[in-house]
């Protein structure tokens, strides 16, 4: 199970593969994605899905390389859904291109898928089955080995049109090597667990690739050949088209999608079908829908069936029949299944992911798990993470978010662009008098709050911090500071009330003016007896110097 593999720079965590993978064969660690090998049925779907291109098929484009360089002719296998493909574009055009390449020849698969379509048609006839189950999908085979074990009885064990085309080209050319190349990453997995049949598998993609390196174009040729009816095997009920029907009142049917597949096989189980040829698919429009068709992100039923239809024959391909037990494959069971958790344990990851009881198990698949019981399981397995479940953080994030609304000082108010309230907390409701959030909540901000300070915000895109204003109505002081977050295009208003610290304000500033007042009051009446002391000083000087003046004349007459 080494053909698809995870480039983890590239994984970003966002579930999308373990959303679409049937079979939850997809472990998170460390918020990475990692493919479970035993697990995995190589359905390709989490490669087709995957918005970073984190998930990679492995390229045996240099592997061929080498088989071209070791002297042996190398001999192609084509799937026949290649006319979906590569459009307008017929054998003859696709061998001529491949040669350039270094290939000695190309042949279609649909020479195999007739061997095997012949073989089916023998079951039938000869083994009176009471169900047969197709076995030309890898996919649906690692499906009922790994979790389906009980309906291996049912697998027909038969080669698959892949392995038979490259095992006649073998008995044909004994010493030659086969390059299967087509829609699918399992047939890399079933070349290479199945040893000796098919060298090498490349997908379109590569082959594309490889053609536009050596500057190769393919020439818009079609050709026609009336015994290629099993042309028509890659689409969906392709090989019930190409079987003669009729055989001991068989029913025939057509099952595509790897969970319709599952429910089928699980209404066989359970006894409900009996006598019937099932041929199943795990690609909703069979391989031309195939995960590595390269026109897969627009892919179009209608005429991609058209062209098929169009180039398939009436007849079968001549072939040279191999015997039954030449084509027999054996299939068997996959030990992949972990051990079951106990329901305490179950229970226990429950409750870590904030599920107390049935009602709260939302059984949201956003985890990629159909319900939160199989995620907890997924968990007690070590394949998935408590994080993965998003109702459980966006519950954790706004309960962190609501605690830190609720108990902070400051007031907060949230606005939309049309200024209309859509939250606000118990500190601002405090501040504006406000009795309940539902009071306010939708209404324009005007009727609680000058808007001017909102719209200013809101046209500049400037914010404003740390701007004193006295809310009159409120007879309140606050600190406003108002954010515009344009992700969210909300505007948030961060009140600080600062009313006691304004009034201790105004206190010291009554305090100070007082203060200053008393003081030059005592100064002025300082300078008022000192000046009437100088008054007085001068007066008695004038005085005193006059009497002087008069004894001193008086003694001089003496």
């Amino acid at each position: 199970m080494n053909c698809l593999t995870l480039k983890k720079s590239n994984c970003k965590n966002c579930y999308k593969c373990i959303r679409h993978c049937p079979v939850k064969s997809i472990r998170f660690s460390g918020n990475q994605a990692h493919i479970i090998g035993n697990e995995c049925i190589l359905c390709g779907q989490c490669f087709v899905v995957c918005p970073q291109n984190a998930k990679e098929i492995v390229n045996e484009t240099e592997k061929v390389k080498v088989l071209l360089s070791s002297g042996d002719p190398v001999i192609v296998s084509l799937a026949p859904s290649y006319i979906a493909n590569y459009e307008g574009v017929g054998i003859s055009a696709m061998r001529r291109a491949l040669k350039k390449l270094g290939f000695a020849d190309v042949e279609e698969t649909a020479i195999g898928a007739t061997i095997v379509k012949k073989e089916y048609e023998r079951m039938l006839l000869e083994e009176q089955r009471d169900v047969v189950i197709s076995s030309c999908c890898h996919s649906i085979n690692l499906l009922i080995q790994k979790y389906f074990p009980s309906a291996l009885q049912y697998l027909a064990d038969v080669l698959s049109p892949m392995q038979a085309h490259c095992l006649d080209i073998k008995t044909r050319y004994p010493n030659a090597k086969t390059v299967f190349i087509g829609p699918c990453v399992a047939k890399k997995d079933e070349a290479e667990y199945y040893g000796n049949i098919v060298d090498a598998v490349l997908t379109y993609e590569e082959l594309s690739n490889w053609l536009e390196e050596e500057k190769i174009e393919l020439e818009k040729e079609m050709d026609s050949d009336i015994n290629s009816r099993a042309r028509f095997f890659p689409t969906t009920g392709g090989i019930l088209k190409t079987m003669e029907g009729g055989f001991n009142g068989y029913t025939y049917m057509a099952i595509d999608g790897v969970q319709e597949c599952m429910s089928a096989i699980e209404d066989i189980l359970s006894g409900n079908v009996h006598h019937c040829f099932i041929e199943m698919s795990s690609c909703k429009g069979s391989c031309i829908a195939g995960p590595v068709m390269e026109k897969m992100h627009q892919y179009s039923p209608v005429s991609d069936y058209m062209n098929i239809a169009s180039f398939a024959g009436k007849n079968d391909f001549i072939v040279d029949q191999p015997e039954a037990g030449i084509l027999r494959k054996n299939f068997e069971l996959i030990e992949h299944k972990l051990s079951t958790p106990s329901e305490m344990e179950i229970a226990s990851v429950l409750r870590q992911m904030g599920k107390f009881k049935p009602s709260q198990e939302l059984n949201c698949g956003s985890c990629g798990y159909n319900t939160c019981r199989e995620k907890a399981i997924a968990i007690c397995q070590g394949k998935a993470e408590i994080s993965m479940c998003l109702p459980y953080l966006k519950d954790k994030a706004e309960s962190f978010s609501d605690t830190i609304v609720k108990n902070t000082p400051n007031g907060l108010i949230v606005l939309n662009e049309q200024l209309e309230v859509q939250q606000i907390n118990a500190a601002a409701r405090e501040i504006m008098n406000i009795r309940s959030a539902s009071d306010v909540l939708g209404d324009q901000v005007i009727r609680i709050l000058d808007p001017s300070a909102f719209m200013k915000v809101l046209s500049t895109g400037k914010d404003i911090r740390e701007e004193r204003v006295y809310l009159a109505e409120y007879k309140r002081y606050v600190d406003q500071t108002i954010v515009y977050d344009k992700d969210s295009r909300m505007l948030v208003g961060i009140l600080r009330d600062v009313s006691d610290e304004e009034a201790q304000r105004e206190r010291k500033e009554t305090i100070s003016r007082q203060t200053i007042e008393v003081a030059d009051k005592v100064v002025d009446k300082q300078m008022r007896i000192v000046q009437e002391i100088a008054s007085l000083l001068g007066e008695t000087a004038a005085e005193t110097k006059i009497a002087l003046s008069k004894l001193k004349e008086s003694i001089t007459d003496e």
